[in-house]
């Protein structure tokens, strides 16, 4: 005997064999009484839920939130109090990748955060930009079709990315940073992550304020060059899952500060950018960063499928302190995130271990596929039998005032919304002469690919030009357009 258990079915039940199936005789047919078989066929046969259709690849890490300074007079948010220490879940990925696609190609990475705070589940859904192609939700899909396989030969097209961007002026920011080399990051630990959207923030009094996250790596930031990164795809396409699971298993604990701009709720109106337009950053001339505490890595998953694979992110997770912002693009996902989860994991996503909130749960929901958590009556509000009841004083200060006709509208223009004159700023001040060499090498390479037509590439000229005279004739010579 040793001291290793022994094999059961999924039920508990101690399994039969680990290496035959029931059969008749040695060599006859198998028997469909063997359960045990077919459990494990069945069980294999649905080992693989529906990838995400957006960040398919990807990995991730727990830790823990340190809030080292008072900010209790712009949120009540308990988690964001000095001295607070919060459990989180941190998931890195790619964008357009599929699940088996390579770690280091040209894409943005997800940041996507989970805390889990005493009053629930607090979820910042960002990226490592600060900014995204888009403004308006109703473009999201076709925005990712065009990252996607095409219909007809289920190939990637830049030819159609280049088209659908060329034809979308907003994205020249988000592109911008794509094509520099921030677009391939060294790591997972040597980049910046975002929250991106713009959230409000209200304290005990009621005060508001509207607030950006901004979580800045204590590694520094480390990015592969476009040759780099192509050769890493080839060496190793699971570089970063890699990297950051043995850092963390060798006691090297990543770490990022925790960052966030303030804005007073007035300023919002005549800001001189849309202050919700994801196009756009706040410049920190205007806003600057407040550092707040800091967050490290400490402790790798112990098992990927059951706490990344299944781990269910979504902006609409929101603690009180915290609410939404009139940006459009997150308004969308307030829904579209958790609708996703329930198609792609089940209903009862919330009640999976990576995703069950260390707070208690008291809720009116009942049933569906999976659950296990399911309370006892009464199962209805309201009522006279001690159910749980709302506290709608613990979200005072959420509230604020809008008016405005029904319409199909983009954002209103405030002075100095351009779509070009934050890349422009960001090509003249932000990089060096090497960043702007190898973006315009970027650029070049990825606009060069055979699929992208002549009368395509003079567009994708006349993009680059109109955020720079000299960005634009550096892509023309580069893609031989006159």
């Amino acid at each position: 005997m040793t001291d290793r258990p022994i094999t059961t079915t999924d039920a508990g039940i101690p399994a039969p064999s680990d290496e035959f199936s029931l059969s008749v005789g040695p060599n006859g047919p198998l028997l469909l009484q063997d359960h045990y078989l077919i459990q494990k066929m069945a069980h294999f046969n649905r080992e693989r839920v529906p990838e995400r259709v957006v960040h398919a690849k990807g990995g991730g890490a727990y830790g823990v939130l340190h809030i080292t300074e008072d900010v209790s007079q712009y949120t009540k948010a308990k988690l964001f109090q000095k001295g607070e220490e919060t459990e989180l879940l941190l998931r890195f990925s790619t964008v357009a990748g599929e699940l088996g696609s390579a770690d280091t190609a040209r894409d943005p990475r997800g940041f996507a955060i989970k805390f889990y705070t005493e009053d629930g589940n607090y979820d910042i859904v960002g990226n490592n930009t600060p900014i995204f192609f888009i403004r308006d939700p109703s473009k999201f899909s076709d925005f990712i079709h065009t990252q996607k396989r095409r219909a007809d030969n289920h190939l990637h097209d830049h030819n159609m990315q280049w088209d659908f961007w060329t034809l979308s002026p907003e994205s020249a920011h988000q592109v911008s940073f794509l094509m520099t080399d921030r677009g391939t990051p060294r790591t997972w630990r040597h980049m910046h992550g975002f929250g991106s959207h713009t959230f409000l923030w209200y304290n005990a009094a009621g005060e508001k304020f509207w607030v950006k996250y901004h979580f800045k790596t204590e590694q520094g930031i480390e990015n592969f060059t476009d040759a780099e990164a192509r050769a890493m795809t080839a060496e190793d396409p699971d570089f970063h899952i890699r990297d950051l699971h043995t850092a963390i298993r060798n006691g090297d604990h990543p770490a990022w500060k925790v960052n966030v701009q303030i804005m007073p709720f007035e300023d919002a109106a005549d800001y001189r950018f849309n202050p919700f337009d994801l196009t756009k950053v706040w410049p920190h001339s205007d806003y600057p960063e407040i550092t707040i505490g800091r967050f490290v890595l400490n402790r790798n998953p112990e098992n990927y499928f059951a706490e990344i694979e299944q781990a269910a992110f979504e902006p609409a997770n929101l603690v009180p302190g915290i609410g939404a912002s009139p940006d459009k693009m997150l308004q969308g996902r307030l829904f579209s995130y958790p609708d996703t989860h329930r198609h792609r994991i089940g209903t009862n996503y919330l009640q999976l271990p990576v995703n069950r909130p260390k707070a208690p749960v008291h809720s009116y929901n009942k049933d569906g596929a999976m659950t296990f958590a399911n309370p006892s009556d009464p199962l209805y509000a309201p009522n006279s039998f001690g159910g749980p009841a709302a506290d709608p004083s613990l979200y005072e200060g959420e509230n604020y005032q809008v008016a405005g006709e029904i319409i199909r509208s983009a954002y209103v223009r405030h002075r100095e919304d351009d779509d070009y004159v934050q890349p422009r700023a960001l090509w003249e001040n932000v990089l060096s002469d090497v960043d702007r060499d190898h973006m315009v090498s970027n650029i070049i390479g990825h606009a060069s690919a055979p699929e992208v037509t002549a009368d395509m590439k003079k567009r994708v000229v006349e993009y680059w030009t109109n955020i720079h005279k000299d960005l634009g004739q550096r892509v023309a010579q580069g893609l031989g357009v006159a």
